[in-house]
């Protein structure tokens, strides 16, 4: 039986006060995929989550139970049934000489990026048997022109050298959107991805104004993001959130279960106004 990958993408193109433009994948493959949907449907169930779960909903009336959604996200993770991709832009790292169509279509040209190497995927197929992806975005901002134009862009990554050595296959019929409210995995990338986010930005320091103290849901958000640091920790102790996880050899980017990607473009500048 062939093997397919399922790859769950998400994004956030928020900009933020010192990273933006963060996007996030999960990868299943098929042999695993019904085992880890039905793990977090239940778990959803066990605690009560029966509507979607958020980043932004993380409240102290749901602490308690998406530390325990994240608990089991990350035992299977830590198992390696699911690999977890981060990638995110730092502001003050400064693309030099963009054409205005790069600038126009920054969005859909940085998640071609993150599709083509964040998983590895070229070193994903010892077997050299056919391996096919399928890709499901939540859903994309943007005109269906755009997004056709997109999906087919992805869909030329079967002509990548090395995606065709590896006989990793990208069919266009095999690249949807999705509504995160079905896909429980999908729900549980928000949350980590919401959770970079709000740590990279120091959004764990914010006060509301005129208070001198932080609000409650600040607080809140801040336990969820420590309790993911520290599972992340586990699997690497020495992990940094805020810079490209090391790959000591290139393989890594497939073999590790969870990376991180500071993505940054060939021909840049550093802009220090823009640095914490």
């Amino acid at each position: 039986m062939s093997q397919e990958y399922l790859i769950y993408c998400d994004e956030s193109i928020d900009n933020g006060k010192y990273f933006s433009n963060f996007y996030g994948g999960v990868l299943v493959r098929s042999s695993d995929l019904d085992q880890v949907r039905k793990i977090l449907q239940d778990r959803k169930i066990e605690l009560n989550l029966l509507k979607e779960a958020k980043w932004s909903k993380v409240t102290d009336q749901y602490l308690s139970k998406y530390l325990g959604l994240m608990e089991t996200f990350f035992d299977l993770v830590e198992a390696d049934k699911i690999k977890t991709r981060i990638m995110f832009t730092q502001n003050s790292i400064v693309a030099k000489s963009l054409r205005s169509e790069q600038l126009e279509n920054e969005y859909f040209l940085l998640y071609y990026q993150f599709v083509k190497h964040a998983f590895g995927l070229q070193y994903s197929n010892p077997t050299n048997l056919p391996i096919q992806v399928r890709l499901y975005f939540d859903d994309l901002p943007d005109t269906r022109e755009k997004v056709a134009s997109f999906k087919a862009y992805i869909a030329g990554l079967n002509h990548f050298r090395q995606f065709e050595d590896a006989n990793i296959k990208i069919s266009l019929d095999q690249i949807a959107e999705v509504k995160s409210h079905d896909h429980a995995i999908m729900q549980c990338l928000d949350i980590v991805l919401g959770s970079m986010q709000f740590r990279l930005n120091d959004k764990h320091k914010e006060k509301p104004e005129g208070s001198r103290f932080r609000g409650k849901r600040t607080i809140d958000k801040e336990k969820l993001y420590k309790y993911i640091s520290q599972r992340i920790r586990k699997i690497y102790p020495n992990f940094n959130i805020g810079v490209s996880t090391a790959r000591s050899d290139v393989r890594n980017t497939w073999l590790h279960p969870y990376r991180h990607w500071l993505f940054k473009p060939r021909e840049h500048e550093i802009d220090v106004s823009k640095t914490k």
